[in-house]
């Protein structure tokens, strides 16, 4: 039974290889891609002036009357000091094709002072530039680029399910790498003064092992960050009660008919301050999205320095009807069944954030060893299969010399 075993962890690592390489690589750099973006864009994130910011909604304000092809999608209700204002946006839909605009792009930053367009990308470009390259990577990452296809999110399938071969791989890996109770010992050693071929082995072998649970943690939610409603959440709900999201009970809108806003931004965001207070929540308003698909508003509630939800399990959201202000859900780190907390547990987990620094810290050296042993696995393989080519060889030599001594 233990060489079915090995057989699959050998084809399950090399079919997963390539993947986890990049996904190892592109993982060791966005767990800082805030951090390196601002330091690789400044005119995206650090406001030219110094002075009083507009009130927000003026500045959201600015942004849709430069170009009445677009709309805000995702807007900071709180300006951290110094820094831009910066909002997400989508095409509006050109009356003449029934089809979204050609914008060209998705992010616009301005002086928050001022109300000046200091800088425009589309976030997630094929692009190595210097204002595309952490945005390319943290896509790569989780997609690899690949197009959308049948309606279908068709990188982020193909990640998903290599998520999962990653789960079971791990899990077998750990079984095979316990041979018997003898060798448990042998199974957590490195053989440093071997070196060579004996000690890529080890790295392979014996690092798996010492780091086992934080990577099965990586490859778990890896598949719920790709696959999290066609996966994670069955899974999850056999064995705990989930609560409803305010996107189960809805019909996504087509694309070329998006679910127009109604309600005002400023009656929102007040509905949602009150809604603040009967909770008794000290953080303020920090973010506010709409999500034409769905008619929803989301706001989020944290520091304008906490954006990013560093520590715990985030930031909490609440989500309202995007024409009548009722609300529609609720996301609320730490509260909810077991199952709830654990999905929300799934991102911090990820990315480290869970742990602030020290985690991130923790996840970019994880993301290089899972390249490392995505290499060395490979290595290994390609080094076994040719001993075993080169015994083939022998045998059949051997065969044919007693079969036909004249010819030896």
């Amino acid at each position: 039974m233990r060489s079915v075993y090995v057989l699959l962890h050998r084809w399950m690592g090399l079919a997963t290889a390539l993947f986890l390489f990049i996904a190892g690589l592109t993982g060791a750099v966005i767990s800082w891609d805030h951090a390196l973006d601002e330091w690789l864009n400044p005119s995206l994130f650090h406001a030219a002036t110094q002075g009083r910011p507009l009130p927000v909604l003026d500045l959201a304000n600015k942004i849709e009357l430069s170009d009445k092809r677009g709309r805000i999608t995702y807007m900071p209700l709180e300006i951290e000091p110094g820094h831009t204002f910066m909002a997400f946006v989508q095409p509006r839909i050109n009356p003449q094709t029934q089809q979204p605009y050609e914008l060209g792009y998705n992010q616009v930053a301005l002086d928050p002072s001022t109300g000046a367009i200091q800088a425009k990308r589309m976030w997630g470009k094929v692009s190595l530039t210097r204002e595309n390259l952490l945005p390319f990577l943290y896509k790569l990452h989780y997609s690899l680029h690949i197009p959308q296809g049948w309606g279908i999110e068709l990188g982020v399938w193909l990640m998903g399910i290599v998520g999962i071969v990653w789960v079971f791989d791990t899990l077998i890996a750990v079984y095979i790498s316990f041979p018997n109770l003898n060798a448990w010992r042998k199974s957590f050693s490195f053989r440093w003064q071997q070196g060579g071929y004996r000690l890529l082995f080890d790295f392979h072998r014996s690092g798996g092992v010492w780091l086992w649970l934080l990577l099965f943690i990586l490859a778990v939610t890896s598949v719920s960050m790709n696959l999290k409603q066609e996966v994670m959440r069955p899974i999850v709900s056999w064995f705990s009660t989930l609560s409803a999201t305010p996107f189960d009970s809805r019909i996504p809108a087509a694309i070329h008919q998006p679910i127009e806003p109604t309600l005002p931004l400023t009656q929102m965001i007040a509905i949602a301050s009150e809604e603040k207070k009967a909770r008794g929540w000290k953080d303020p308003a920090g973010a506010l999205s709409i999500s034409t698909e769905f008619g929803v508003y989301a706001v989020g509630f944290f520091t304008a320095d906490n954006s990013h939800g560093d520590g715990g399990l985030g930031n909490p959201w609440l989500y309202f009807d995007s024409r009548s202000g009722k609300p529609a859900g609720a996301d609320i780190p730490g509260t909810g069944s077991a199952g709830d907390i654990f999905l929300q547990s799934m991102f911090p987990l990820h990315s480290g954030r869970i742990i602030g620094m020290p985690g991130r810290i923790l996840v970019s050296l994880l993301g290089l060893l899972v390249s490392g042993f995505s290499v060395t696995g490979v290595y290994i393989w390609l080094k076994k299969r040719k001993v075993r080519i080169h015994a083939r060889v022998e045998k059949v030599a051997a065969s044919t010399s007693l079969k036909y001594p004249g010819l030896s």
